[in-house]
């Protein structure tokens, strides 16, 4: 009887721990981050872009920018990353005539499209 609750009794002493359920973090919950929608992102033009580029576009841009499926497009066949990402001052750099966007707003925009270009 004394062998069962020695057994009994360190058992218990191993088992117990100070952490608590809040100081337990689950590494599968570290890594997920929410993915970036066009919800998301949609600001940036709405604010940068649609001078020019509204429907219909404006002073000489070639394309609309005012719905998911117009900034998409862009993205994937118009080299709309490649415009915002330019340098200042660089050529071809959009929106045009400058400033260059944030870095933080061109990043939202790369990590949508790293994202999958979800909608929302």
């Amino acid at each position: 009887m004394k062998r069962h609750l020695l057994f009994i009794f360190s058992f218990t002493l191993l088992g117990c721990t100070s952490s608590t359920y809040d100081d337990i973090e689950d590494p599968a919950e570290e890594n997920q981050t929410e993915l970036v929608t066009f919800q998301d992102v949609a600001f940036v033009f709405e604010n940068n872009c649609i001078v020019c580029h509204n429907n219909p576009p404006q002073n000489g841009a070639p394309m609309s920018l005012t719905n998911f499926s117009e900034v998409k497009d862009a993205v994937e066949n118009r080299g709309l990353l490649d415009r915002i990402s330019r340098n200042e001052g660089e050529q071809g750099l959009m929106p045009l005539g400058g400033p260059r966007l944030p870095q933080q707003q061109i990043d939202l925009i790369v990590q949508w499209n790293q994202d999958g270009l979800l909608e929302n």
